[in-house]
């Protein structure tokens, strides 16, 4: 079976171009633009819950739900829960595509997302341990799960659709452009806590004000519902869809045809992934128990990182585009090894240190995780795509982030800051291996 390359897709592109629709009536047409705008919407909406809950997890959850435990006991206990979600997001992924399946993509995504509010929500509403004891931390836990299950729900294929109708040298731009949600989530929640952690006194702040940012999640859940059903209900949509194949399949068939593209997809993009959350949550948990730093201009340093990731993820579609997704990915996974070597001074290094690591972390970050999703893509064969893409995507997120501000913080300060050049560097080694095996396969096909 031919394997196919990380650096271009086989199918032509379908031009986004004014087209009857099934029923046989014109339909306004869908330009690539307003793709676009749906992806950036999107994926910001879903970034920002996530960004929400991790920097809570820092915050917040220790104090309010294992007050029992200290500091960095009650931090741990956060980050178990922090992983429920990746933990729960494939299984999301097949059970919302048997929805699709049999009531249509609309109502797929309406409910997921639905979801995905109720828990947001929920948590906002979570009396803490003082109110209901342990119980809290098992609806904690919960809601975490439903986080996760609606996340694995909502993929609706919006970027795949994407770079499968770009240019075929515009791939590697148009595929990062669903990417720069998460800075934009990370700016956009990083701001808001910081804003209320500085403004408000620790009673405050631990009291009500920790649950404003996910009562603005819910509100920007509705908005993007909405953003994303605009071009979802269409049928020139629908009519896209279908001519790229972009419909769930089984998933025993895939990964029986699929398996190996499955597994390859994942670490291929594995050294952005393990990088994700040591520059976001992990290094957040270091600041707050070991640092002189404050938390409040912390945050704002790393605001100012995911600027940088930003200006990285769109310089990675121009990059990739002269020189090929696969050896960006394999030379961003270089950088990121040696920059592992750095970690354990720099953020041993005080406050300045501790600054650089996150600004160059982040630079690093946006230039190799710009083109994470254009890698999953172009891997599969057009029938399995949707499918194969989100469960790549799944499987990355549960090996390569799921557990890394619990180990990263756990060995960290245990046995010293050496380890999270250890996580950094096993990421970036897989990547490579991922990308050297695809490129073998290709060679023998």
């Amino acid at each position: 079976m031919m394997t196919p390359s990380l650096d271009h897709d086989h199918a032509e592109p379908l031009p986004l171009m004014h087209a009857p629709g099934r029923d046989g009536a014109d339909h306004s047409r869908i330009a690539p633009g307003e793709i676009a705008i749906g992806v950036i919407i999107g994926r910001a909406s879903e970034y920002f819950d996530f960004f929400v809950y991790g920097i809570a997890s820092v915050l917040v959850f220790p104090s309010v739900f294992f007050p029992f435990e200290l500091g960095l006991e009650g931090t741990l206990y956060a980050f178990v829960i922090f992983s429920f979600a990746f933990i729960a997001r494939p299984i999301g992924s097949i059970a919302f595509m048997r929805i699709q399946r049999r009531y249509g993509r609309e109502a797929k995504l309406t409910i997921a997302l639905f979801l995905l509010g109720l828990s947001t929500a929920g948590i906002a509403f979570l009396p803490g341990y003082a109110g209901l004891g342990f119980t809290s931390i098992v609806l904690l836990s919960l809601l975490r799960i439903g986080q996760g299950v609606a996340l694995g729900g909502s993929w609706d294929g919006l970027p795949s659709l994407l770079a499968l109708n770009a240019p075929a040298n515009r791939r590697g731009w148009y595929a990062m452009l669903g990417q720069l949600g998460a800075p934009l989530g990370f700016a956009l929640a990083s701001g808001l806590f910081a804003l209320l952690y500085s403004s408000l006194s620790s009673v405050d702040f631990l009291d009500w004000g920790w649950r404003y940012p996910f009562y603005v999640a819910f509100a920007i859940n509705v908005v993007a519902l909405f953003a994303r059903l605009r071009l979802v209900a269409t049928n020139e949509y629908a009519r896209l869809l279908d001519a790229h194949e972009l419909e769930p399949t089984g998933v025993v068939e895939m990964a029986r045809s699929q398996g190996a593209t499955l597994v390859i997809g994942a670490f291929a993009a594995l050294a952005s992934y393990a990088l994700f959350h040591l520059v976001t949550v992990f290094p957040l948990s270091w600041i707050k128990l070991y640092s002189t730093q404050s938390v409040s201009d912390f945050l704002v340093v790393q605001i100012v990182g995911a600027g940088l990731a930003a200006v990285g993820i769109v310089a990675s579609g121009w990059i990739a585009d002269r020189v090929g997704r696969r050896r960006t990915l394999g030379t961003l996974a270089a950088l990121i090894a040696v920059f592992s070597g750095f970690a354990p001074t720099l953020l041993g290094g005080g406050p300045l240190g501790e600054n650089v690591f996150i600004l160059v972390g982040f630079s690093l970050l946006g230039l190799s995780y710009g083109q994470a999703s254009g890698a999953v893509t172009s891997n599969f064969e057009p029938k399995y795509r949707y499918t194969g893409a989100a469960l790549t995507s799944d499987l990355a997120w549960l090996i390569g982030a799921a557990f890394a501000p619990l180990v990263a913080l756990g060995l960290s300060a245990h046995f010293g800051l050496g380890y999270v050049s250890v996580y950094l560097l096993s990421g970036a080694a897989c990547t490579l291996a991922a990308l050297s095996i695809n490129r073998t396969l290709e060679i023998r096909d």
